[in-house]
């Protein structure tokens, strides 16, 4: 049996692009307009980081709570449109089914979880889940990964990572954990490979299709 560590943004549910418009609208109330190709490229990144990592270290001091909040605010204005990928719940079932406990990975905020939840009608498949109140570092460091191992008691030389972007499989790496990556956070399979992905899969989908030739078989 493995630990099957499914990320939940932009993995398991199509939240990517309302995030990134989100972020670019935060910044743009702030005064600060920024590409919005650049703001993708960091979708993924734990969001407390986001601002440092977009401008620099005196725009996160001097306004980083204040854009933060106003990007929560208009995320949860276009959560009601994020609907789960293709394949997502399939996915967890047959892992389910091959016996791997299956924890779902997220930092976001309790309210947001439980909504993904709800659309994946999880809460009684999944074996466990984290919220952004079990980790004191978001990714790419690995407080997300160890948090979801801890949640089952599994260990990382039995986990597998399932996630969407570079940000996910760094913070497995650093966890000992071999990251499995797919497509739709809009990150190339070479960039996701050059991160170490172990395989790369066009979507959830063609992941649940192909577990046979993964770990995770």
């Amino acid at each position: 049996m493995a630990v099957a560590v499914l990320d939940i943004d932009g993995t398991l549910v199509d939240t990517n692009y309302q995030h990134a418009i989100s972020w670019y609208r935060a910044f743009r109330r702030h005064g600060i307009v920024l590409p919005i190709w650049r703001v993708h490229r960091h979708i993924g990144m734990g969001g407390d980081q986001v601002v440092k990592a977009l401008t620099d270290e005196r725009t996160d001091r001097e306004q980083g709570d204040e854009i933060r909040a106003s990007e929560k605010e208009l995320y949860l204005e276009a959560i009601e449109e994020v609907e789960p990928m293709e394949g997502s719940r399939e996915l967890i079932e047959e892992l389910r089914r091959r016996k791997h406990a299956v924890v779902l990975a997220s930092s976001a905020k309790e309210d947001e979880v439980e909504h993904y939840l709800k659309l994946l009608d999880a809460t009684e498949l999944a074996d466990a889940w984290t919220t952004s109140a079990d980790v004191e570092a978001t990714k790419p460091e690995p407080d997300l990964v160890k948090a979801a191992l801890e949640r089952v008691d599994g260990s990382a030389q039995a986990a597998v990572m399932v996630g969407d972007t570079p940000w996910d499989v760094h913070a497995a790496r650093k966890a000992g954990v071999p990251t499995i990556a797919v497509l739709t956070g809009g990150f190339a399979i070479e960039e996701l490979r050059e991160s170490g992905a172990v395989e790369v899969f066009e979507s959830v989908a063609e992941l649940c299709a192909g577990l046979d030739r993964t770990p995770l078989r």
